[in-house]
């Protein structure tokens, strides 16, 4: 990957438009992941404070001795949800939080902080200002949110606190969110997806069939198979490739996320093909406004 494969998110700020999550990949192996995503060129890692892993990624970063300026790191903020028994972070807990996490990565400041839900309302500009205030610090070179809709950032901005540079959320051919992205362009919020690979007939099959959905979704996902399939092998690539080549070509920066050192790299392998106008459509044709991730209602919080 070139300088170039980059895109804008806040003033001098540019994130990598390949970088790797890291949701799902617990603290024993997380290191060796990212440390295998890094060999394979990536220079942009996605964590976060509920994944449990910072402590692993910031190991793997430390130990390829890398210029820092050469590498861009996300983490979130977990607000906290008295519905779900939890306590919502305070601005001091929000302040506390990020330098536990600065910690954990051996690092100095990240390039992107994240609140990663919205949760309760009361809390939102407690936790948004907190995050400003790291802005301002130095800890953060920017800073957004995920999961947010269009009336919770209008929240924000109508404090009077700065527009978030990123929304994190679920993006992919079954849900594009065409309004919101709309919406986030209009202000120059950058859409940066999470779940890109979720119409993929094997995407969290072992999470689905714990969920009581898996005869519905997995047959939804064979269904859109044959369109995958059928752009893969008119390109001679996989489906995972396709789906993030499509992201990539939306204006959008991907995040995927994989233990398997030739996944990784198959993953980042996006750039010696383009889809065309009518693959491009024909993805699009998959829309069914569908959130798998965290389920349809969460993004209406």
């Amino acid at each position: 990957m070139t300088k170039m494969d980059t895109i804008q998110i806040y003033h001098d700020v540019h994130m990598p438009v390949v970088g790797f999550g890291t949701y799902l990949i617990d603290a024993e192996n997380v290191q060796a992941a990212v440390s295998s995503a890094l060999e394979h060129g990536y220079r942009h890692i996605d964590t976060a404070e509920k994944y449990e892993n910072e402590e692993g990624v910031g190991a793997a970063i430390h130990a390829k001795q890398l210029v820092r300026e050469e590498i861009f790191i996300t983490t979130k903020v977990w607000p906290g949800s008295e519905a779900w028994g939890e306590t919502p972070k305070t601005y001091d807990t929000t302040i506390e939080t990020m330098h536990a996490s600065l910690n954990k990565l051996q690092l100095d400041y990240v390039d992107l902080y994240l609140i990663h839900a919205p949760f309760e309302k009361d809390h939102r500009l407690e936790q948004w200002r907190a995050l400003t205030d790291l802005q301002q610090q130095g800890k953060a070179r920017a800073i957004g949110v995920s999961n947010f809709n269009q009336l919770q950032i209008d929240g924000l901005v109508n404090a009077g606190l700065p527009t978030p540079a990123v929304n994190q959320i679920e993006l992919h051919p079954w849900s594009q969110k065409q309004a919101h992205i709309d919406y986030l362009k209009k202000h120059g919020i950058t859409p940066m997806p999470y779940s890109s690979l979720a119409p993929l007939s094997t995407w969290r099959v072992a999470e689905d069939q714990g969920s009581g959905k898996t005869d519905e979704t997995i047959a939804e996902r064979n269904l859109e198979t044959i369109t995958l399939e059928t752009i893969a092998n008119k390109h001679q690539v996989k489906q995972s490739q396709i789906l993030l080549r499509w992201a990539l070509q939306k204006g959008y920066p991907v995040i995927p996320k994989s233990t398997k050192p030739e996944r990784i790299a198959l993953n980042f392998d996006l750039f010696r093909f383009t889809l065309d106008d009518n693959d491009m459509s024909d993805l699009e044709s998959m829309e069914r406004n569908t959130d798998l991730a965290w389920g349809q209602n969460f993004f209406e919080f």
